[in-house]
């Protein structure tokens, strides 16, 4: 792909690609996120609603649509017009798990470019220090002569899937408890109402401070944040990696001298030391990979969730 440099700020008077088109942007662009303000996916949109802001001199403005596990902004960023004035910052699971559990008015594949992914993010499989567990397996050989009795909290339908196929895989039997959100089953396992949760790095702070016991990263590698914590397959559970990601998408359709240009300008900003930082400061793995690669990570992951979902039986409850 041929990345767009800008060198000067000057140059965003030209046309795009030297062609006689409108010039790109010339009102402002809405980044549609399918979670609510706060999220690790809106706080991401925002940098690069900032970035591409101070970039052209036209506002990227975020607007929050979430709804029904990230159904409803996915949606809209389908259906609107690809004239490079809408633009989606999604995580994985609206694209890549949902196709597994739900009928969907958008098709993964079809209606959305993946234009640039901005970082990715495994989970911590956390216990309470109660729990008499270091390792993987001391956690297993305990879940299995205590049956029923270890339980984890899901927050979310992909921590609840993890659960499910961590228990596939080990073949123990802890009992899932329902949390509203990622935060509130933090909580729980402070609280000691739970065992066990996969954490999305929100209690990493808590880990730190020895109120959660890390076993280990469901990341295909080790987390920079916890460096000295074992992936899943390395402490010997083959396969069961639990990964997820931010990207940027454009309804399909976008002219490609537009999506060069917003690639570019997202691989740009997570280039940048402040952006690295605060990547990290939510323990996001920066990524910058081409929208070729991007698109073949996504069509993967959509293999794998649909196997996931297969394999535990998962359904979603109303």
């Amino acid at each position: 792909m041929k990345w767009i440099r800008v060198a000067a700020f000057a140059l965003l008077a030209a046309p795009l690609a030297g062609t006689a088109q409108e010039r790109y942007p010339s009102k402002p662009v809405r980044i549609i996120v399918p979670f609510s303000a706060g999220s690790g996916t809106d706080i991401v949109a925002r940098l690069y609603a900032d970035h591409m802001t101070k970039l052209t001199g036209h506002g990227f403005v975020v607007d929050n649509r979430q709804g029904a596990d990230g159904i409803v902004g996915s949606e809209a960023i389908a259906k609107a017009a690809p004239d490079g004035y809408t633009l989606g910052v999604v995580p994985a699971s609206p694209l890549t798990m949902n196709p597994a559990l739900y009928s969907l008015p958008y098709d993964s594949r079809k209606d959305f470019i993946p234009v640039a992914n901005f970082a990715s993010l495994g989970f911590v499989l956390v216990v309470n220090p109660s729990v008499p567990a270091k390792t993987v397996q001391e956690l297993i050989a305990h879940a299995k002569a205590n049956p029923g009795k270890l339980n984890y909290a899901a927050g979310s339908t992909v921590v609840h899937i993890a659960g499910e196929w961590f228990k596939i895989a080990t073949g123990t039997d802890i009992v899932a408890i329902p949390y509203k959100g990622t935060a509130p089953q933090v909580t729980a396992v402070l609280a000691n109402e739970v065992s066990m949760t996969f954490d999305p790095y929100l209690g990493i702070s808590h880990v730190r401070a020895g109120k959660m016991r890390p076993i280990a990263v469901t990341s295909s590698k080790r987390s920079s944040g916890l460096p000295e914590v074992p992936t899943l397959e390395e402490a010997g559970i083959k396969g069961l990696v639990v990964e997820t990601w931010i990207g940027l998408f454009a309804p399909a359709g976008t002219s490609k001298a537009v999506v060069d240009m917003l690639q570019s300008e997202a691989v740009r900003m997570i280039g940048l030391p402040a952006t690295r930082e605060r990547l990290a400061g939510l323990s996001y793995e920066p990524s910058g990979m081409t929208t070729e690669a991007f698109a073949r990570l996504i069509d993967a992951d959509i293999q794998r969730w649909a196997k996931m979902v297969k394999e535990t039986g998962f359904k979603v409850t109303k």
